[in-house]
């Protein structure tokens, strides 16, 4: 990466500090020296020159991913398809810095509902701690083939100290048919499911750790909300 910086930079002040005929004359060191002059009086250009590549490579990585990201069809997806801001979410239930966005995720929902669509991936990362995150993943996952998905979500998103227990009482709180969420829970569909969002999550390296957001083709890692609207903010504009 320096070395492309660095070709880069000779070619454009070589050419635009002696002129194309002159630098034609002169010898590679004495470029060289130029640029070196020129970046020591003006070491802001390698900072910004690098920002700007690495905004640029964590977009090719989302860019790389995004039939996984946005076109999965067995996510559960909240909001119009012809929608003008596509977020997704990736999420622990016992993650905190989760619960603490989600209350920006239902006041973006209402204030946006034909503008706005969500697309949530259950990444339980917490389960080796917790022991209940992925059962709370496949509960949710299992609440959304009875139309339920959104009460369960955010009731598990409000509660603190997830067991088992409460967990299957806020899918029975929502009105599910607990018979046929027992059955669902045992389809090994569920769980291919998870594996395949841990898989993807692995295949984004700005992906650390939940909440993770990406709005259209940019990224929030963590509970950011003041980020959070500056990204819808200019998406919803463009």
């Amino acid at each position: 990466m320096k070395k492309l910086l660095s070709s880069v930079a000779v070619m454009t002040l070589a050419f635009s500090t002696a002129g194309c005929a002159e630098a034609g004359d002169m010898s590679k060191s004495q470029i060289e020296q130029i640029v070196k002059d020129y970046l020591l009086e003006n070491p802001e250009i390698i900072r910004e020159a690098l920002i700007a590549l690495d905004a640029k490579e964590e977009r090719q990585a989302i860019a790389a991913v995004s039939d996984e990201l946005f076109n999965d069809p067995r996510d559960v997806v909240i909001g119009p398809d012809d929608a003008k801001v596509t977020i997704v979410e990736f999420f622990d239930y016992n993650c905190g810095f989760c619960k603490n966005s989600t209350e920006w995720v239902k006041t973006v929902m209402e204030e946006h509902p034909d503008d706005v669509r969500f697309i949530f991936k259950e990444l339980p990362v917490l389960d080796r701690r917790t022991k209940t995150s992925r059962y709370a993943a496949k509960a949710a996952l299992a609440s959304a083939r009875q139309g339920k998905y959104s009460k369960v979500h955010f009731a598990l998103m409000q509660a603190r100290g997830l067991t088992r227990e409460s967990i299957r009482d806020m899918v029975e709180e929502a009105g599910a048919d607990m018979a046929k969420f027992d059955a669902d829970m045992k389809d090994v569909a569920l769980d291919r499911q998870i594996e395949d969002t841990l898989a993807l999550s692995n295949r984004i390296p700005q992906l650390t750790g939940t909440p993770f957001f990406v709005i259209n083709d940019d990224y929030v890692s963590g509970a950011n909300v003041q980020r959070l609207d500056d990204l819808l903010a200019e998406a919803l504009s463009s």
